[in-house]
């Protein structure tokens, strides 16, 4: 397979994985805590809880499917990996759908707690198995540096346009992310149109994927004895130091990438404000993520260019340092007269934004590299089962901050559209924004500052890799 040419088609094909891979997620991270809270409302306390169980879920759920996908039989014309995304695919639509789908409505809110707990962790299930079996494919399909990075970029072009869609299609849908009470009912039911047109482009686009994009190399019985147990697994892929000092700045990087587009609707609102910004100003700032994913497209083989000229490694640590200096303009910024001024600063994140996406797939896959040099088969799904896992983490982190900051503002028992300290408010909200981000972004750095896989050792591996291959 490393001397196969790599073509056009065989990159963009493969690029359309982003979009259920991305557009899916995205939606869910973006829209999902300020459905339940602020327009099905349920209280905060319920909301913490729904999301801890659902990490608790994630500590099986995740390793589990990796270690599944990594036991299971090449079959012919289904693969090893393909049998997992076929199967994954018309569930994942469907929960997309349902997760927007809130059939009543009590007082107590105990009924949409359940029904909250329950679809997010179907809705969980099914895109691990998406999303860990369709990381899988991408180091075993493009062997080296060279052809990574150059399938990286349809890539991670194609999963900025599956983000400008996340950012696109709510704003065409939803008239406010944040509704007064009287307009709730209105809110729901576009919610839910939101939803159904995701899950439908979703499911359309995914077939070409699936029938034509991917390519798996059928595996040996010598291949596949090899794999060690579930457990030995777990063991040897949790205390690979190198993958646990990669998985600690990936997890500092979803953290600011679940926690930013989560509270950006509401800090529109209350701390900038005005016209443009009521009800979370779907349209205005659905103009700044779409312009903020723009620039990451466009910034992309600029990042391609750093990578190769100071190496994935020092690339990532550059986008790190450049992501917390793009992040500290909005501390100064209050009011209605920096309106244009935070849809500047919004759309600025896609040059960290664009660096973050495209470095940690090559560094990723230069782990799984070393692991498959040492232990003689390649565990691509155990690695990103794990991963998975620990992305999650990333998320409850998050809803952990927003949890401990509402509740030191006023919106410990329920979201308030009319705060009784407003000032409170604004700082609690620019803490979101830019101190915790910056803190996850500062353990990031320590992580790759210490992370030993480049120079010289990236190297004897990559030379390795090719003999193995040979």
């Amino acid at each position: 397979m490393s001397e196969e040419k790599l073509t056009f088609k065989k990159k963009f094909l493969f690029g359309l994985s982003a979009f259920p891979d991305q557009l899916t997620y995205q939606i869910f991270q973006f829209l999902i805590f300020t459905f339940y809270f602020t327009v099905v409302k349920i209280p905060l306390t319920l909301m913490i809880i729904t999301y801890v169980i659902w990490g608790i879920w994630n500590a099986v759920n995740d390793p589990m499917l990796g270690a599944l996908s990594e036991r299971t039989k090449h079959r012919g014309k289904w693969g090893k990996r393909k049998l997992y995304l076929l199967i994954s695919i018309i569930p994942l639509c469907a929960m997309v759908v349902l997760m927007f789908y809130v059939p009543f409505n009590t007082s107590d809110k105990m009924l949409e707690f359940i029904y909250f707990l329950t679809t997010i962790v179907i809705f969980e299930f099914f895109y691990t198995m998406f999303d860990v079996n369709v990381n899988a494919i991408f180091p075993e399909m493009f062997p080296n540096e060279k052809k990574r990075a150059s399938a990286n970029l349809f890539i991670k072009g194609l999963t900025v346009v599956a983000l400008i869609l996340s950012s696109l299609i709510p704003m065409i849908f939803i008239s406010d992310y944040v509704p007064a009470d009287a307009e709730i009912p209105l809110a729901k039911s576009e919610y839910f149109m939101m939803a159904i047109v995701v899950a439908v482009f979703t499911l359309i686009i995914s077939i070409p994927f699936l029938l034509k994009g991917i390519v798996e190399k059928v595996e040996m019985t010598e291949d596949f004895e090899k794999r060690p147990s579930f457990f030995q697994s777990m063991k040897i892929t949790l205390t690979n130091k190198t993958f646990v000092k990669f998985v600690v700045a990936n997890t500092a990087v979803w953290y600011c990438f679940s926690i930013l587009p989560m509270i950006i609707p509401i800090y529109a609102e209350f701390v900038i404000g005005g016209s443009l910004f009521e009800g979370g100003g779907s349209l205005i700032v659905g103009i700044a993520l779409m312009l903020a994913f723009i620039i990451a497209a466009l910034v992309m083989p600029i990042h391609k260019k750093l990578g190769f000229k100071y190496g994935m490694r020092k690339a990532f640590m550059i986008t790190l340092v450049t992501w917390i200096c793009t992040l500290f303009p909005f501390l100064f910024i209050t009011g209605e007269a920096f309106q244009v001024a935070f849809v500047l600063l919004i759309a600025l994140q896609g040059f960290p934004l664009s660096g973050a996406l495209f470095y940690v797939d090559i560094l990723h896959a230069d782990v799984i590299d070393e692991d498959a040099v040492k232990f003689g088969v390649k565990r691509s799904a155990s690695y990103y089962g794990i991963n998975a896992f620990i992305h999650r983490i990333s998320i409850i982190l998050v809803i952990l901050t927003i949890g401990f900051m509402f509740g030191n503002i006023g919106w410990d028992k329920q979201f308030d559209p009319l705060p009784s300290d407003e000032f409170l408010v604004i700082l609690g909200l620019k803490a979101i924004m830019v101190i915790f981000p910056t803190i996850a972004l500062v353990i990031g750095l320590l992580a790759m500052r210490s992370y030993g896989l480049h120079g010289e050792r990236l190297e004897h591996i990559r030379e390795d890799v090719k003999k193995i291959r040979a």
